[in-house]
């Protein structure tokens, strides 16, 4: 039997978001919230949208659950992001208590996994999923439009 909401597809949902972001001109970080089987909150950067260095696509989703869930912590969560997550990210949702987190690749620069520290939450699963190649394609060409453009 082949499970239809996998990995995969709820990457695919957040690799939708990303491309909102690329569209938008902000970075191609897309996110969403699953929760059993069920995407309930989306979210995607909005930083230069909002002239707010916050609005990453994590906390847009994070926000966006806990006010679908009705509370603070998104036990039973799954958040799926196309980007491995900063610190600030990393610490939204060490707070929120997510169950998983999974995420597309790696950031080599900024990403929480970096640190030597442990930034989640102890009890969240954190793992490096499908949509690696997708994911860092649309992050290459934002920034090479972005080269080409200040040329």
């Amino acid at each position: 039997m082949i499970e239809v909401y996998n990995d995969e597809f709820f990457m695919r949902q957040a690799l939708i978001e990303a491309k909102k972001a690329f569209d938008k001109n902000e970075v191609p970080v897309g996110a969403v919230v699953v929760l059993q089987n069920r995407v309930i909150a989306r979210g995607h950067n909005l930083t230069e949208q909002l002239s707010d260095v916050t609005a990453h696509a994590e906390i847009q989703a994070i926000t966006s659950a806990a006010q679908f869930i009705g509370a603070k912590y998104l036990k039973g969560c799954t958040m799926y992001v196309t980007l491995e997550p900063c610190a600030m990210c990393a610490g939204a949702l060490f707070w929120s208590k997510i169950d998983k987190v999974v995420y597309a690749t790696r950031d080599k620069k900024m990403g929480a996994g970096q640190h030597e520290t442990p930034i989640y939450h102890p009890s969240s699963l954190v793992v490096k999923g499908p949509l690696q190649e997708e994911s860092q394609q649309l992050l290459k060409a934002f920034f090479s439009n972005k080269r080409k453009s200040t040329i």
